[in-house]
C-alpha cells in the first residue's frame, strides 16, 4: 500500500473509466472544505452550496461519458449532526448523477466491511481513507492488491443491497 498526496487522490477520482464506488462508514467527518458550511448550517444560515459545484460538475462529466458514480453511507440513527447536514446537501450531487444511498447501521450486523472508508475505481484500484478519531482526514492509501479489491467490491455490493436511495431515505 502506498500513501498518496491529496492532489493525487483528486486526480485519480477524475480518471476512472467505468465506475467509482465510495463507501462511507463514519458518523462524523471534519474535512476542512466542509467545516465552514456545516457551521453555517448549524447556525441556521442559508448556504447556496456553490462550493459543491466543482464536485457536481465532475459527476456530470463522468455520467455524460457513461461512467457510474455510486456512494453508500452507513449511518447510525438517529443521525449525527454531521449526517443530518450531509443528508440536507445531497440533492445537488444526486441531481448531477451521483447515486447516493443510505444504510442504517442496525442493518449492518452481519455484513463484513473493511476497517476504513474507501473508493474503488474500475475494480482495479482501492483508495483507503484514514481518519483521526475526531473525523479529520489523515491519509489516503492506495492498493492494487487483488485481495483488497475483492474485499472492497464484496463489501460495497453487500452494503448496496441493503441501501436506500437518497430520495427515499427518511431517517428515523
Amino acid at each position: 500500500m502506498a500513501s498518496i498526496a491529496y492532489e493525487e487522490f483528486e486526480r485519480l477520482l477524475g480518471e476512472f473509466v467505468v465506475e467509482s464506488v465510495h463507501l462511507e462508514t463514519r458518523d462524523t467527518y471534519r474535512t476542512a472544505a466542509e467545516l465552514p458550511h456545516l457551521a453555517q448550517w448549524t447556525a441556521g444560515e442559508l448556504d447556496d452550496l456553490a462550493w459543491l459545484q466543482g464536485w457536481c460538475d465532475t459527476v456530470r462529466d463522468h455520467v455524460a461519458a457513461g461512467r457510474s458514480v455510486r456512494r453508500a453511507r452507513i449511518v447510525s440513527e438517529p443521525l449525527s449532526e454531521y449526517q443530518r447536514w450531509s443528508n440536507s446537501i445531497a440533492d445537488p450531487m444526486v441531481e448531477a448523477g451521483e447515486d447516493i444511498r443510505w444504510v442504517p447501521r442496525r442493518l449492518m450486523s452481519s455484513v463484513a466491511i473493511p476497517g476504513n472508508d474507501f473508493y474503488l475505481l474500475d475494480n482495479r484500484l482501492v483508495i483507503f481513507l484514514h481518519y483521526a478519531g475526531s473525523g479529520v482526514a489523515t491519509d489516503q492509501v492506495t492498493s492494487r492488491d487483488p485481495h483488497d479489491i475483492q474485499l472492497c467490491r464484496n463489501a460495497f455490493e453487500a452494503v448496496w443491497r441493503l441501501s436506500i436511495p437518497h430520495r427515499d431515505y427518511r431517517p428515523s
